[in-house]
């Protein structure tokens, strides 16, 4: 069980790298959102970027990433649905804080390897899930097997990455509207050889 402490630590800190950034972010910042002193962090965290580990895990974990393994719906309605609750995340954290990920992604440095490490095992096993998810629906022909699985997952996780930044530039939901409207017609269109 994670103590009260702890946890009031690990939301405040994602608040605020959702809100500001990692980097200008200080510890001093996330203890006073959190109402714990300065020492309780240390007593739980050796680095920032330990607690931005942690943070990163909760926000994954919270990605609706369990609707890949619901197999009594089809697969590009498992997309979808996974693909709007991150839509409707955004829409309740305000879209011009983007995606945590993302944001965590931009800013991540070689002073961050441990960061890079785990945005890197997150996108892979998310890419993993995507890919799945279009091979079951390559397998029932809902999905163009003109392409390859891995391939138009990684398009899709890229697409989604690339509308989330000009959703947070423009501060509007449409970015994510433009990719369902395009994106989605692609899976199912058979393509022809030159």
């Amino acid at each position: 069980m994670v103590s009260k402490v702890r946890q009031k630590i690990v939301d405040a800190a994602a608040t605020c790298f959702h809100e500001v950034g990692f980097n200008a972010c200080g510890v001093q910042e996330i203890v006073d959102r959190a109402g714990v002193p300065k020492g309780s962090f240390y007593n739980y965290f050796k680095a920032k970027e330990l607690l931005a580990l942690e943070v990163l895990q909760n926000y994954t974990q919270s990605s609706g990433w369990e609707i890949f393994e619901d197999k009594s719906m089809p697969p590009v309605e498992r997309l979808r649905v996974h693909f709007q609750t991150m839509a409707d995340r955004y829409a309740a954290f305000g879209y011009s804080k983007g995606c945590l990920i993302g944001n965590l992604a931009a800013e991540s440095t070689d002073g961050a390897p441990l960061i890079r490490k785990a945005i890197a095992a997150s996108l892979t096993s998310w890419t993993k899930h995507v890919a799945d998810t279009i091979r079951d629906g390559q397998l029932d022909d809902s999905v163009t097997a003109d392409i390859d699985a891995d391939q138009l997952a990684r398009f899709l996780i890229n697409s989604w990455e690339g509308a989330i930044v000009r959703m947070k530039i423009v501060d509007s939901r449409e970015p994510l509207d433009d990719f369902f409207v395009v994106a989605f017609p692609l899976l199912s269109v058979r393509h022809q050889e030159a």
